[in-house]
């Protein structure tokens, strides 16, 4: 660690490093933002990447349809307040133009994002993407660089990806191919909330702990929502919950608890042992390499 430095300035300095480099190798970069605390984090790294300029690119959001309206809400008020143009693909639009099949049964839709972001790719030119995935997360995600290439079917090969020495990144590629950077690889869950209680970042309220109506599956709380049956079994009780990471309504479990400040959470996240993914996204169980299969396909 250099002198007078703490590990989140360390952090902070990287991430910065990175989305500066990518903005000045391609033409056309946009940031992923679903409103989560991943990419709120990513957003406020941004405003600080360029300031007193303001953010010299769009954000985009996968929509699946099936999202929280609180998130919702919170992602609209923050590019309305940033003044940062907002693009959102949307996977139910996908499907009604015939571009992509919803399985009979399918519950979750957070595969079928894949086709709506790599129409998003296409229709508005974008050859650089920023990601607020971390690879504490989950193995697959482990594997990426802080620059991840993909090819012109916005697919990514594991080992076809360039060397990083001494955080040197090669952004050259060739039409129809773009790039996904991930200025946050090197963060950990409790690093992301401990920058959001040092930088006063705000996020949704579902990160908080509040009352609410879930039902046990699989070992995990889901919140009672239009677009998931429950079965005759599966009673709904209210609990005290909060989420660690938000995503699509129909696989985001909840947690019980009681933190319902940044700095509970904190505390409630040195804690535990299991990764937020592993304890609350249901399409991450289905099997050992879904994250990379959907990765593979184009996915985040």
């Amino acid at each position: 660690m250099p002198a007078g430095l703490s590990r989140l300035d360390v952090l902070e300095s990287e991430a910065v490093h990175l989305i500066r480099e990518v903005v000045a190798e391609r033409d056309r970069p946009a940031l992923l933002f679903s409103g989560g605390k991943d990419s709120a984090v990513l957003l406020k790294l941004a405003e600080k990447a360029f300031a007193p300029a303001p953010i010299p690119f769009p954000v985009l959001h996968v929509d699946t349809g099936h999202n929280f309206e609180e998130v919702l809400d919170f992602r609209d008020r923050r590019a309305a307040e940033l003044g940062v143009r907002l693009v959102v693909a949307s996977v139910q639009e996908s499907i009604d133009a015939g571009r992509t099949t919803e399985p009979e049964g399918l519950t979750s839709r957070n595969r079928l994002q894949t086709a709506s972001l790599l129409e998003a790719i296409a229709e508005h030119g974008f050859d650089a993407l920023f990601g607020g995935a971390r690879r504490d997360e989950e193995r697959a995600r482990a594997k990426e660089r802080m620059l991840s290439f993909r090819d012109t079917f916005g697919q990514w090969d594991p080992r076809n990806q360039r060397p990083e020495l001494w955080n040197l990144y090669n952004g050259l590629i060739h039409p129809g191919e773009n790039v996904r950077a991930f200025p946050l690889s090197n963060w950990t869950e409790r690093d992301v909330w401990t920058y959001i209680d040092q930088e006063g970042v705000e996020l949704p309220p579902l990160y908080f702990a509040h009352n609410r109506k879930v039902f046990a599956r699989d070992g995990m709380l889901l919140a009672d929502n239009p677009f998931l049956p429950r079965d005759a079994d599966e009673q709904l009780v209210e609990r005290s919950v909060r989420f660690r990471t938000v995503g699509d309504m129909t696989c985001t479990g909840a947690v019980e608890s009681t933190a319902a400040t940044v700095s509970e959470v904190i505390a409630e996240i040195a804690a535990t042992r299991i990764s937020e993914r592993g304890q609350t996204r249901a399409d991450d169980r289905t099997s050992a390499a879904a994250m990379e299969d959907r990765k593979r396909e184009g996915y985040f």
